[in-house]
């Protein structure tokens, strides 16, 4: 069982990303799927989240308007796509994986990827 994240880079303020979080070893058709991110110094914040059943979605207000969080499930991956890069969105972003059928919740973690915004 596995989560990988991929997709970060150094990009250019203004620029756009696309996060990848692909699983192995499990169907993300049953999980929520959240996105966060962690900045040096920094606490972990929620970036966005996709629900497994009726694919309503959540952004913070910090990527809030210039994000998309879309599920590919015969890819068995989730996308994150930010438009409109900023330095401040410099961090490590880590992909969760939930599903609260379960007691306790089953939760899987991605390993991260690290997003850099810099001219």
């Amino acid at each position: 069982v596995q989560l990988q994240a991929s997709g970060g880079g150094l990009v250019q303020p203004g620029g756009s990303l696309r996060l990848s979080c692909a699983a192995s070893g499990f169907t993300l058709d049953y999980y929520a799927i959240g996105w966060f991110r962690q900045a040096p110094g920094k606490e972990r914040e929620g970036v966005s989240c996709i629900s497994s059943s009726d694919g309503s979605t959540y952004y913070a207000d910090s990527v809030k308007g210039r994000s998309t969080i879309s599920r590919d499930n015969a890819q068995n991956t989730v996308y994150l796509q930010i438009n409109n890069l900023k330095p401040e969105d410099t961090a490590v972003y880590y992909c969760n994986a939930r599903n609260s059928d379960y007691s306790p919740p089953v939760v899987y973690w991605g390993q991260g990827t690290l997003v850099t915004v810099s001219s």
